[in-house]
């Protein structure tokens, strides 16, 4: 590498880490500043609240590192402009494709740490972020679909409850349904069902089972059946916020699952796995535009260039949440929602960029 590519590549890097580290504990103290009552009433020990702004401090970057990215590219490379800097590197005979160079090679430094992150850490920081909010902040909102709950839990069989509580792993009104090449062949209800886990049976009170024959049905009915049933209770209901908990191979894999037992909530998930690979890959696009943005010098100075990148910053993130809203709450395609920003501001970067280079 040579000098002015070092040169280039360390103030990309520094610049964006610079402005983590600035904006990073602005969001604690923000958000702390907001939740400080709640930790004092539910007097919350001190390690757990460290933890939680550990979580929070993984989660936050994550969530907002295309918007730091792209403020970064812009200011470092404003000041580049404004200093005659990139004006002194063209007239030296380089090219503005060789001058990219060491963005694009920062931009993979920065998808490969991003990928890792969103592959693997973020999945347990969420954890521990939706955890610790629901048990202090959010306490008796249920982070759980708990009414008229409808699973496929296997290829024959089809569980239905008005009313699951997962504190206490019982169900009210449940039944189950077996059904052979599209037939019925026995139905099982009860008014209240509640697992065992030292012995992972199931206690179903007020009994009944009805066996479908040809010419006359079979009923069973009594006061009370310890039975083994072919679903795991905790995995009936997920938590709203499992898909974010998961690392990638889990979370394709759950999605597999839920699909196969008819949950409503596929699309979430969904998107969530694309995100995965999305924001990522938002990387170099976002590098592309804000060098085509700000390699200019303009009468306004730098000023100029941040607020033409703060519009575009702020409008791919106005998309992207647009865009997810539709796909969680219609048949619109979470594939298509989830990469649309990305595919209109990859235009958007390849026409800047042929721009920039006149």
């Amino acid at each position: 590498m040579k000098i002015i590519d070092w040169y280039i590549l360390k103030r990309y890097l520094a610049t964006f880490v610079a402005l983590l580290l600035m904006f990073i504990p602005i969001g604690i103290i923000v958000n702390l500043s907001e939740k400080i009552d709640d930790i004092k009433e539910n007097e919350v020990p001190l390690e757990e609240v460290l933890v939680f702004y550990g979580n929070f401090t993984i989660y936050f970057a994550n969530l907002l590192f295309p918007i730091f990215l792209f403020l970064s590219i812009i200011w470092f490379t404003s000041k580049l402009a404004n200093n005659t800097e990139i004006i002194a590197i063209l007239s030296s005979g380089i090219s503005f494709w060789r001058f990219l160079r060491p963005y694009i090679l920062g931009a993979t430094l920065v998808c490969g740490v991003a990928l890792i992150f969103t592959m693997y850490l973020v999945p347990n920081a969420s954890q521990g972020f939706n955890e610790f909010k629901y048990q202090y902040f959010k306490k008796g909102r249920q982070a759980q679909e708990t009414t008229n709950v409808y699973r496929q839990v296997n290829d024959n069989e089809f569980i239905f409850a008005t009313n699951f509580q997962p504190d206490t792993r019982t169900a009210r009104n449940f039944t189950l349904e077996h059904f052979e090449d599209n037939d019925m062949k026995f139905k099982i209800s009860a008014t209240r069902l509640k697992f065992n886990p030292e012995d992972s049976t199931y206690t179903l009170n007020n009994y009944e089972k009805r066996i479908i024959k040809d010419r006359e049905d079979i009923l069973i009915r009594k006061n009370s059946v310890d039975t083994l049933l072919p679903f795991e209770f905790d995995e009936l209901t997920p938590v709203e916020y499992i898909a974010e908990t998961l690392n990638y191979a889990e979370l394709k894999e759950f999605i597999a699952t839920e699909k196969r037992r008819g949950s409503s909530n596929i699309s979430s998930y969904q998107i969530v796995a694309y995100k995965r690979w999305s924001v990522p890959v938002s990387a170099f696009i976002l590098t592309i535009i804000a060098v085509s943005v700000s390699a200019m010098k303009r009468r306004g100075g730098m000023g100029v260039n941040l607020a033409i990148g703060i519009v575009i910053a702020f409008g791919y993130v106005f998309l992207d949440k647009v865009f997810g809203t539709l796909a969680e709450k219609s048949t619109f395609s979470p594939l298509i929602a989830v990469w649309f920003s990305n595919v209109l501001f990859g235009l958007l970067a390849i026409y800047l960029l042929i721009k920039a280079k006149r």
